[in-house]
């Protein structure tokens, strides 16, 4: 687990001037809660290292896309560190059904992929749920932060008001709505980078519903530099 550690305490999320090597180092550097955040993180990726019928590498790829996805959608709110700890924890479930259903998910990746803009509503169709709720489910019995069990749990079909992010007297349920809208945003982002998605492809499938109730730019979300998208050396850190 502190392999984890180290390797989410060098992402790009935190912008470090130089690696940190030591959970000596990682310390100084960081608040309580973000501390708290990375170490649930790096519990999850440590439990789910392996998972047989899952390219790891391009799991870990998509899930650090995600995660920085939504570390910059989060950016104009106080929450951007919780973003990116949602990210990169959010598709879990798709880990645990494979290692419970082996049979029945090699099934759906001959016809949908993993990261198939479709999959969750495969699964629901096929199991009559989804590794969302899947991974909501362990996250609350790991006793994870309530904010990411709700993103977990419902980031593939987030409710959300018009408020948007940020506004003033925004309750701890609205926070956690937009925190799961950004996920979802992220997600649907970084599946479309796995899929290759051309630019008109992108427009069609863009969840305008919910990057509007964000107050968010579509250009913000679709922009192929809207990351540095992620490299084959930072995926090793965590197989």
């Amino acid at each position: 687990m502190t392999a984890r550690l180290l390797a989410i305490a060098n992402s790009s999320r935190f912008n470090l001037s130089r690696g940190v090597s030591s959970l000596g180092e990682a310390l100084p550097l960081f608040g309580l809660s973000e501390l708290r955040e990375m170490v649930h993180a790096a519990a999850v990726a440590s439990a789910l290292r392996q998972v047989g019928g899952v390219n790891m590498t391009q799991f870990w790829r998509y899930s650090l896309n995600t995660a920085k996805l939504a570390r910059k959608l989060a950016m104009v709110t106080p929450y951007a560190a919780t973003a990116f700890t949602a990210g990169l924890v959010h598709a879990a479930g798709e880990l645990i059904m494979h290692r419970a259903l082996p049979r029945q998910m090699a099934e759906l990746d001959a016809t949908v992929p993993v990261f198939d803009l479709r999959r969750a509503a495969e699964e629901k169709k096929l199991l009559g749920y989804s590794y969302a709720e899947v991974g909501g489910a362990f996250a609350r019995s790991w006793k994870l932060p309530s904010p990411l069990v709700d993103v977990l749990e419902h980031h593939v079909e987030p409710s959300i008001g018009l408020a948007g992010p940020g506004h003033k007297g925004e309750s701890a349920a609205s926070q956690s709505a937009v925190l799961t809208a950004m996920v979802h945003l992220a997600a649907w982002r970084a599946r479309a980078q796995e899929a290759n998605l051309n630019f008109s492809e992108l427009l069609a499938s863009f969840p305008q519903g919910v990057a509007s109730a964000l107050h968010l730019d579509s250009q913000q979300v679709l922009d192929a530099k809207a990351i540095d998208w992620t490299s084959q050396q930072e995926v090793l850190s965590y197989l």
